[in-house]
């Protein structure tokens, strides 16, 4: 089987796109969400997607699947809230471990029933608390959490994601670096406190306007030199922006990066009811330039996009060679 190594340095991979957008297509109901295990839970849980890893897990199942028959190569599994800190909003922080070793042996079994080799990405999304930011505008050194504790909260969902079987660690929709550090820290402290052979990481940030920073107010440039030391397969950019929005800052990180490169963009904007109208041919076409220019070698969808837009951009960027890594002189 063709490692994942060998595939990036032939061919731009496709990464799948949006889960939340698939599974609105449901239209589930709370009933739903709950099953039969937590039909009396004590609280709501509509909205919260990851439990149907649990709950519904042949819904997940079948959209993986539809990503993978769009062309995807790489999977995310459904676990972007699956933390103890984010499950506390359904009080479900006891079920985070179970709900990503459920995901990604949901995304291992839609990828056996493809029959085609892909790879699993175990997402690990930015939380709902973070670590730069106060939350009280009258208090702006206060802050709800604390490192070690993000650190402990990420743990415990690689343990999970890693039992359940997936082959890379995706850091994600970064909008905070020191959240994604204290990310970065938990994944390289579980594989060596636990003598496991560390997976690849591949980490995406978040651009969340025109200023061209993070939330957290870095610029691209100063992103990625304060992730640079993980080693990342990957670095890239998803969500907040569409394709054409992103354009400059793939550009410009195609530049800097020594390693991978990946982008997922929404599909376009929202529109004023907070739907994205992107067409798939749309989105396709804007990011065949960022192929053609050699900016790419991991590209997919992400809010908004649906297999329809993975297929087409699949299809787009086939014709393209991967962005080849910079050869980096050394100092003497």
């Amino acid at each position: 089987m063709q490692t994942l190594l060998q595939a990036l340095k032939e061919r731009i991979l496709i990464i799948d796109g949006a889960m939340g957008t698939m599974i609105q297509r449901h239209k589930l109901e709370e009933a739903d969400y709950r099953g039969t295990r937590f039909k009396d839970w004590h609280s709501d849980v509509k909205g919260n997607n990851d439990l149907l890893s649990i709950t519904q897990p042949e819904i997940i199942i079948a959209i993986h699947l539809q990503y993978l028959n769009a062309g995807a190569d790489i999977i995310e599994t459904n676990t972007f809230s699956s933390t103890s800190i984010a499950q506390a909003d359904y009080d479900m922080q006891s079920l985070a471990y179970e709900l990503n070793v459920a995901s990604a042996k949901c995304a291992k079994e839609a990828v056996k029933q493809s029959g085609k080799t892909a790879w699993i990405a175990g997402a690990i999304g930015p939380l709902n608390k973070t670590l730069s930011l106060s939350p009280d505008v009258n208090n702006p050194g206060f802050r709800a959490v604390t490192f070690d504790e993000v650190a402990a909260s990420y743990t415990e969902q690689i343990k999970g994601l890693v039992d359940g079987g997936v082959d890379i660690i995706l850091i994600e929709t970064i909008f905070d670096t020191l959240n994604a550090k204290a990310a970065i820290y938990a994944t390289k402290n579980y594989f060596r406190n636990n003598n496991l052979p560390e997976l690849p990481i591949m980490i995406s940030g978040t651009i969340t306007d025109a200023s061209g920073r993070t939330l957290s107010g870095q610029t691209l440039e100063a992103f990625y030199t304060s992730i640079a030391h993980a080693n990342p397969l990957s670095v890239g950019l998803n969500c907040a922006l569409g394709a054409q929005e992103m354009r400059p800052h793939i550009e410009e990180l195609s530049q800097i990066a020594c390693c991978f490169t990946s982008a997922y963009p929404n599909a376009g904007l929202p529109n004023a009811f907070g739907e994205y109208d992107e067409q798939p041919h749309e989105t396709a076409h804007i990011i065949q330039e960022w192929a053609a220019n050699g900016w790419l070698n991991i590209v997919g969808g992400c809010c908004g996009t649906t297999p329809d837009h993975i297929k087409h951009i699949a299809d787009e960027v086939k014709k393209f060679k991967a962005r080849e890594l910079p050869v980096l002189e050394e100092v003497i």
